[in-house]
């Protein structure tokens, strides 16, 4: 389990733009499963939308980001560098995620070619899949 200092210690964003505040499993280089907890307080939802918050999806897919992130910058060689977005595939919302939700974060690494690498995603709410894909990503 890392915390979010921990966190920060592997990945570059910080608050407002950091979107992972706990880890609860981490295999370096290959996997992640991380947590966010969605307040009423966050800064996007004093205009998407004001009279019905919802978490702007592209921000679901910048916590899955980190996420897969964290799992491939902790491994040794890695350390200190960046993960840059290369790509998304197949990504599908498949719910909301509204204030009060916990965003369950996993990330499984299943391809990487030098710097070059694929992530399988996957944001749920309680059991239920709110968002899927492949995200691409490049080591800087």
């Amino acid at each position: 389990m890392l915390d979010i200092n921990e966190i920060m210690k592997i990945i570059p964003q910080r608050a407002p733009f950091l979107m992972v505040e706990k880890v609860e499993q981490l295999v370096p280089g290959q996997s992640c499963i991380a947590y966010k907890n969605v307040c009423i307080n966050e800064p996007f939802f004093v205009g998407h939308f004001p009279q019905n918050p919802i978490m702007p999806g592209v921000l679901i897919v910048e916590a899955l980001a980190q996420t897969g992130a964290v799992a491939i910058l902790s491994k040794e060689e890695n350390k200190g560098k960046n993960a840059m977005f290369g790509g998304i595939d197949r990504l599908r919302f498949k719910k909301p995620v509204l204030p009060g939700d916990t965003l369950k974060l996993e990330v499984n690494i299943i391809k990487q070619k030098g710097p070059i690498g694929i992530g399988e995603a996957v944001a749920t709410v309680e059991g239920k899949v709110v968002a899927k894909g492949e995200l691409t990503f490049a080591i800087d």
